[in-house]
C-alpha cells in the first residue's frame, strides 16, 4: 500500500468525515505566537491561525507548545487554512457546564461587562449571557459601575441552545440572601429596639427602610419632631440611618419605624416654656387656607387660626398677610398638651382698632377720609389705620342715580362723610356723603301727602302709564288702571305731553323718590266731596241731580281753570303790546 493510501486512511480513522469534524471541539497545539495571530496545529494538513483578540487576558499565560481546545469553524478555507476559534471553544464548553448547573438549578458565576437595550450583558465563563434591567437589583440602581467587570453568582432563568439565549438574573440572588437574612431578623426583632438600615424608597407619606433583608416603614410624621413638607427634604435614597421598631406584627411581617423616638420629646418641656398670654417670636412654616403654623422652636409649633391674624384683614387669604420664613410675634391663646396643640393669635398682639374707633367716633360725626377703594356697590373710605368706612352707592347723592354719582369719584380723593351706623360686632362702618346736606325732596314735596290733590303736567306717554312733573321738581306715574274710572278712557293716548291733569297722590316712597298718582281717585273723590255736599237727605235732590250738579260744577272749575292759564298766557303779549304802544307816543312826541 503506497503512503498516499496509508495518509488517507489514517485521516479518514482519526478524524471522520469532514463533515463532522466541521463544527466540534478538538485538541490543538499552539506552534507560535506571531504579532497578531496564534498557529494551532489541531492534524489536519494545514494549521490554524487564531487572532489575539480571542484569547482576551489569557494570551498573557500561554506559549508555543500549550495544548487548548479549539472550535473547528471550517476543513479548510480558500487559502487551505483550517478556520479555527478559541471563543467558539470557550462558548460550547461553557455552554455545556451550564446546561449542568441549569438543570440543578445551581448558581454560576459571571462578569456584567455593558449596557444594551433592555438591559445588561454578562459573560459565564466565555457564553454571553442577557441581563434584563429589572433583574439586576431588587431595588432600582442609578449607578451600575461599581458592579461592570466584577465577578458574580448569578441564575439562569432561560437557556436556547440553538438560538444561543440565556437569560440570567442577579435579583434572584439576593432575594435568596435577603430571605435568609429576613427570617434571621424576624427571629431577632422586638419593639423598642434599635436598627441601623437603608433608605430603599421615598413615598410622599414616609420612607421604606432595607434593613438588611426586611423592609420597615418609616411615616413622614415620625421622621423628626420638626414640621417637614416631604420627606425627600430630610432623607435620600442610599442614606444609611438609624430607626427605632415603633411596632412589629409577627403575622403580616410589617414593621413600623421611627427617627424621631431616638431624641428625646420637646413636648415634654411645652407646659414649663409657654403659658397662656405670653408673647413670643417664632417663624412661619406653613400657610394654608385656614391658618398659619409657627415653630417656636424645634419640634414645637402652634397654629394661629385665620380668625386671629388680623383685626381688619378678614377676606384675604393667610399669604396675603405672612409669608413662610417671616418671623412674626405671636400669643399664646391655649395649651394642649392631651392633642399637642398650642393656639396662637397674631392679630392679638396689637390694639383692636375698633375699641380705639367707638372711643373715637359716634353716630352722626362728620368723619373725612381718602377713598380707597371703588366698588360696583360703593366707596371705602379710610378712616383709621387699616378702619375702613362705606358709603354704599344709595347714599352717595340725592339727585344722581348711584352709577352716575360713583363715576364723579375716583381713588385717592378725600372726600366727607356722616357716620350713619357703627357695627362693632359684625367690624362695619356705614358713611353717607349725601347725609351731608338736606333732602331736597322733602322741600319739594311741602304739604303734598297721599290723598291730595296735584296739578301735574305730563312729560312722557308710556304704554303703561304716564309720567308727569309736580311743581317742576318732582316726578310722579300714574299707570294706566288709575287714568279713569271709565275702562275705555283708561288708554295712555288720550293724552299728550304738556298736558296738565288734576292726579290725586297714593303714596309718596322717599327712598325710591316715586310719586304715585291717579285720576280715578281724583275723581271719585270729587264725586264723593260732591255727594257730600249736594247729596243730604233734607235737599230732596235726586242722585241724578246730584251727580249733575257735580258735573256743573266740574265744567266751572274746568273752564275757570281754562280762563285763568289763557289770561296766564296773554299776559305777557299785553305787557309787550303796552310796552310799544307807549314806546310809539313817545317817539310821535
Amino acid at each position: 500500500m503506497s503512503n498516499k493510501e496509508n495518509f488517507a486512511e489514517l485521516l479518514e480513522e482519526s478524524l471522520g468525515s469532514i463533515d463532522k469534524f466541521e463544527g466540534s471541539l478538538v485538541k490543538g497545539t499552539i506552534l507560535d505566537i506571531d504579532r497578531n495571530m496564534v498557529i494551532v496545529d489541531v492534524g489536519l494538513k494545514s494549521e490554524g491561525r487564531i487572532p489575539h483578540e480571542e484569547f482576551g487576558k489569557e494570551l498573557e499565560n500561554i506559549k508555543a507548545g500549550d495544548i487548548i481546545s479549539v472550535y473547528v469553524d471550517k476543513f479548510e478555507n480558500k487559502e487551505g487554512e483550517a478556520v479555527l476559534s478559541y471563543e467558539k471553544a470557550r462558548r460550547e464548553a461553557a455552554w455545556e457546564e451550564l446546561e449542568v448547573s441549569y438543570k440543578k438549578t445551581e448558581r454560576v458565576e459571571g462578569v456584567i461587562l455593558g449596557r444594551v437595550k433592555g438591559g445588561f450583558t454578562v459573560d459565564l465563563s466565555g457564553a454571553i449571557a442577557f441581563l434584563p434591567g429589572s433583574q439586576i437589583d431588587v431595588r432600582p440602581i442609578k449607578d451600575i459601575a461599581s458592579l461592570v467587570g466584577v465577578e458574580q453568582p448569578f441564575q439562569i432563568l432561560k437557556m436556547d441552545r440553538p438560538r444561543g439565549n440565556i437569560v440570567v438574573s442577579r435579583r434572584a440572588i439576593l432575594e435568596e440572601s435577603r430571605a435568609e437574612a429576613r427570617s434571621e431578623i424576624m427571629s431577632t426583632i422586638s419593639e423598642g429596639q434599635t436598627l441601623n438600615g437603608v433608605v430603599k424608597n421615598i413615598t410622599d407619606y414616609g420612607a421604606f427602610i432595607d434593613l438588611g433583608g426586611i423592609d420597615g416603614l418609616l411615616h413622614v410624621t415620625d421622621i423628626s419632631w420638626q414640621r417637614i413638607n416631604h420627606p425627600s427634604d430630610v432623607l435620600k435614597v442610599g442614606q444609611t440611618v438609624d430607626v427605632k421598631v415603633i411596632k412589629f406584627n409577627d403575622e403580616s411581617q410589617r414593621i413600623s419605624l421611627g427617627m424621631k423616638q431616638l431624641q428625646d420629646d420637646p413636648w415634654s418641656a411645652v407646659p414649663d416654656r409657654y403659658q397662656t398670654g405670653q408673647t413670643i417670636e417664632g417663624a412661619v412654616t406653613n400657610v394654608t387656607d385656614y391658618g398659619v403654623f409657627v415653630e417656636l422652636e424645634p419640634g414645637i409649633e402652634g397654629l394661629i387660626h385665620v380668625s386671629e391674624l388680623s383685626w381688619m384683614k378678614k377676606n384675604l387669604h393667610p399669604n396675603k398677610i405672612v409669608s413662610v420664613s417671616e418671623k412674626i410675634e405671636v400669643k399664646v391663646l391655649d395649651v394642649d398638651m392631651d392633642k399637642r396643640r398650642i393656639s396662637l393669635s397674631l392679630r392679638q398682639t396689637t390694639e383692636n382698632p375698633w375699641d380705639v374707633l367707638n372711643d373715637k367716633f359716634k353716630v352722626g360725626d362728620i368723619v373725612e377720609g381718602e377713598v380707597k377703594s371703588i366698588t360696583e356697590f360703593g366707596v371705602f373710605v379710610s378712616m383709621l389705620d387699616n378702619v375702613d368706612g362705606m358709603v354704599h352707592i344709595s347714599d352717595l347723592s340725592w339727585e344722581k342715580s348711584g352709577d352716575e354719582a360713583l363715576k364723579s369719584i375716583s381713588k385717592g380723593d378725600v372726600v366727607k362723610a356722616k357716620i350713619l351706623e357703627i357695627d362693632s360686632e359684625n367690624e362695619r362702618i356705614a358713611l353717607g356723603i349725601k347725609q351731608l346736606s338736606n333732602d331736597p325732596f322733602d322741600g319739594a314735596i311741602g304739604d303734598l301727602k297721599p290723598g291730595s290733590i296735584a296739578t301735574c303736567v305730563i312729560t312722557q306717554v308710556l304704554d303703561n302709564g304716564i309720567e308727569v312733573s309736580i311743581n317742576d321738581d318732582l316726578k310722579g306715574f300714574i299707570r294706566k288702571p288709575e287714568l279713569s274710572r271709565d275702562r275705555s278712557e283708561q288708554r295712555p293716548d288720550r293724552f299728550a305731553a304738556g298736558e296738565k291733569v288734576d292726579a290725586q297722590v297714593l303714596s309718596i316712597d322717599r327712598k325710591t323718590r316715586k310719586i304715585m298718582l291717579s285720576i280715578k281717585a281724583g275723581e271719585l273723590s270729587e264725586e264723593r266731596a260732591a255727594m257730600k255736599e249736594f247729596g243730604s237727605s233734607d235737599s230732596g235732590a235726586s242722585l241724578g241731580d246730584i251727580l249733575g250738579a257735580s258735573l256743573d260744577l266740574a265744567k266751572v272749575k274746568q273752564a275757570a281753570a281754562k280762563k285763568a292759564e289763557a289770561e296766564a298766557e296773554a299776559e305777557p303779549k299785553k305787557k309787550t303790546a303796552a310796552k310799544k304802544k307807549a314806546a310809539d307816543k313817545k317817539e310821535d312826541a
